[in-house]
């Protein structure tokens, strides 16, 4: 299996758009091909890529459950399953993608983060590196979705709520035993690319490991009002230039 990296933290401090300048730094470093999963339900790494999306796990297993006599002959459940999930997946220059989304039915959410570890684990022989953004929250590290991960990143915004989620993806890592080699901490969103001292004190008193800080772009947010992928920021952005500074320093192999 290629080289994996997953992000995780609390809704709204950014990881998606971190989960797409990452893959933009990996293709430009000529790290591809890269497998890119979005794994949240809400899924929307595909519009930070600039793809569209036809099809997603989540509806996969929907069809599936539902048409168990119309596979073809002679296909099993997973035969079928691997055959819909290469045809969900979206080919891009650089890198393919491949979407979680929303399940339809109740109580299908294990379900399908089961199917998309399954299938990562499975099509991740095909890719050196797989860039994995996990839903807001905790629920993901309990279902083991971020399991045998080469590198966890962990985002943060500014607040206090923000690294309190931080920290709580940091300790249930060590309580769930997951097989995370690496595990950092990113602060996005700061007001000037630098942190409050009692903010920076609280990262250093919980152990949290810092690999830096991305600073507030209005460049995003004139994006994002447009409609346009993150994937094409102009270079000198801020945010990019603090996010590629931070990706050089990880060492990424």
């Amino acid at each position: 299996m290629g080289f994996s990296i997953a992000l995780a933290g609390k809704g709204g401090t950014g990881k998606t758009s971190i989960a797409g300048l990452l893959i933009r730094y990996l293709i430009e470093k000529r790290k591809g091909p890269i497998l890119a999963v979005d794994a949240d339900a809400n899924a929307n790494l595909n519009d930070v890529l600039g793809v569209a999306v036809t099809d997603t796990v989540g509806h996969i297993r929907e069809e599936a459950s539902e048409t168990a006599g119309g596979r073809p002959a002679g296909m099993s459940l997973d035969e079928y399953f691997e055959f819909r999930v290469n045809q969900a997946l979206v080919e891009a220059e650089g890198f393919d993608l491949l979407v979680m989304g929303r399940p339809e039915g109740p109580g299908c959410y294990c379900a399908a983060n089961h199917i998309i570890r399954k299938y990562t684990d499975h099509l991740g022989d095909r890719y050196p590196y797989i860039v994995m953004d996990n839903e807001a929250g905790l629920e993901h590290l309990s279902r083991r979705t971020t399991q045998d991960t080469d590198l966890l990143i962990v985002v943060s915004d500014p607040t206090v709520r923000g690294l309190k989620a931080a920290e709580r993806v940091f300790e249930l890592v060590k309580e769930l035993k997951l097989r995370i080699k690496r595990s950092v901490l990113i602060v996005n969103r700061t007001a000037d690319g630098t942190l409050d001292p009692d903010f920076q004190k609280t990262i250093e008193a919980d152990n949290m490991p810092l690999a830096g800080v991305i600073p507030l772009d209005e460049n995003i947010t004139k994006y994002d009002m447009e409609g346009k992928p993150l994937i094409a920021l102009p270079v000198d952005s801020k945010a990019v230039k603090a996010a590629y500074g931070i990706f050089d320093k990880l060492s990424i192999p």
